[in-house]
């Protein structure tokens, strides 16, 4: 475990800003005396959350519009952040989109969208924020992955494929910069009330455009962040958050996983059947 993170006076910066996680986040920190760098591509979205957050407390709330999956933008959006606080002490790469197609129906595009806005955009922004934090001699570095990260789940190949590739990146990235004054941490959401299924992409690549049943009955976003910003200030290097189901079966894949593989693979059963449309 390592050292706890302070919010009081940090330059905090957040992709995914302007909605779900990102926005709740930007909003609670906010109220510990965060800085904020507020990334998402929709600026006025941005800028409702900066007006926000600069009512609940924060000091200074930057918004800086950002695609990641425009990796070549990165060095330049990371000097206008250090032009304007003069460093980053946190990076949260919450920048993200969800899938929901069986394998066999999916075009190939809709996976190339999963690597490059999931993994690709996450690294290049790390890659372009790394050499700060070297030079001023430490940060802290996280990412949203999912619990779709840790256990393959149905209707999400390319989502799974993604988030399981971020956590082993930054698991990696954790052991070569410890010694760097640089902590790293990974979050596995579960079921969390967001428009992550609302914004999921179908096998042809369109948004699903609507909620399922499985995030309108998880957590609410509010406690899903109130434990993440727990688990920073208490140094938890992987925050796991959600509901009993979700928790349970990481407990079960590590447990037992074969039990794990046949309940996740009559949740796909049921799903072809029509009985459930899936969740994150």
């Amino acid at each position: 475990m390592s050292e706890g993170f302070d919010f009081n006076g940090a330059v905090v910066w957040i992709t995914g800003a302007s909605s779900g996680i990102g926005e709740e986040l930007a909003r609670q920190v906010a109220a510990r005396g965060a800085k904020l760098v507020l990334s998402a591509r929709q600026q006025s979205e941005l800028e409702r959350v900066r007006d926000a957050c600069l009512a609940a407390g924060s000091p200074d709330a930057l918004v800086l519009p950002l695609d990641v999956a425009d990796h070549a933008a990165m060095p330049a959006k990371t000097r206008a952040v250090v032009d304007h606080f003069g460093r980053i002490d946190l990076l949260v790469n919450n920048a993200g989109i969800s899938q929901r197609s069986f394998c066999v129906d999916t075009d190939f595009s809709v996976y190339r969208q999963m690597m490059e806005i999931n993994v690709l955009g996450q690294i290049a922004l790390t890659q372009a924020v790394l050499p700060v934090m070297l030079e001023q001699g430490g940060g802290h570095i996280a990412v949203t992955a999912s619990v779709a990260g840790k256990v393959g789940a149905p209707m999400r190949t390319g989502y799974c494929a993604a988030k399981h590739a971020v956590m082993g990146f930054f698991d990696a990235l954790r052991t070569e910069v410890a010694a760097d004054n640089i902590a790293v941490t990974t979050i596995t959401p579960g079921f969390i009330r967001t428009n992550v299924a609302r914004n999921a992409l179908t096998a042809d690549g369109t948004p699903l455009g609507r909620d399922d049943d499985d995030i309108a009955g998880g957590m609410a976003v509010e406690d899903c962040v109130r434990e993440i910003v727990a688990g920073f200030e208490a140094g938890t290097p992987e925050i796991a958050v959600g509901g009993e189901m979700e928790l349970g079966l990481l407990k079960l894949k590590r447990e037992n996983p074969e039990q794990a593989f046949d309940l996740l693979a009559q949740m796909a059963a049921d799903a072809r059947a029509g009985a459930r449309p899936g969740g994150r």
